[in-house]
């Protein structure tokens, strides 16, 4: 029972850290090959500088990405993935077909397979239902 728990804490805490905001598309992008920070930072354009610095802290604390500091003028940041980080290709491959089959897209997605897996979702068609039978609520301004 003890290795059984052991296990399942590791599982918890390495979907924590992959599951970040973020952390798998930095881990996706870096899978190509080494990149510098603006080079990350343009790949996501949604991401803010203090994330993405707070991202690749964590990764690098954790062993998966690597600093390379290069001493030119002027000097050169590049990060890319450890053996470790590497290792995670595989799993997040199988997540992105996952997703492809079965993840619906975030609102404003433009994908028809996105719009018409949220409008026929029993989920979604609960919500829209509890809400339409709802009072709605006036706030004053």
């Amino acid at each position: 029972m003890g290795l059984q728990r052991a296990l399942c804490r590791r599982f918890h805490a390495a979907v924590e850290l992959v599951g970040r905001r973020w952390t798998g598309a930095v881990i996706q992008l870096l899978l190509d090959g080494r990149m510098r920070y603006a080079e990350l930072r343009s790949a996501i354009p949604e991401i803010s500088d203090r994330m993405l610095s707070e991202r690749l802290r964590e990764l690098e604390t954790e062993g998966i990405v690597a600093r390379r500091v290069i001493p030119e003028t002027p000097v050169r940041v590049e990060y890319e993935l450890t053996e470790k980080g590497r290792a995670l290709e595989r799993a997040l491959a199988e997540i992105g077909k996952w997703a492809e089959r079965w993840a619906i897209e975030p609102a404003g997605g433009s994908s028809p397979d996105a719009s018409r897996a949220r409008e026929t979702s029993p989920r979604k068609a609960h919500t829209r239902q509890r809400r339409s039978q709802s009072p709605r609520r006036h706030q004053s301004a």
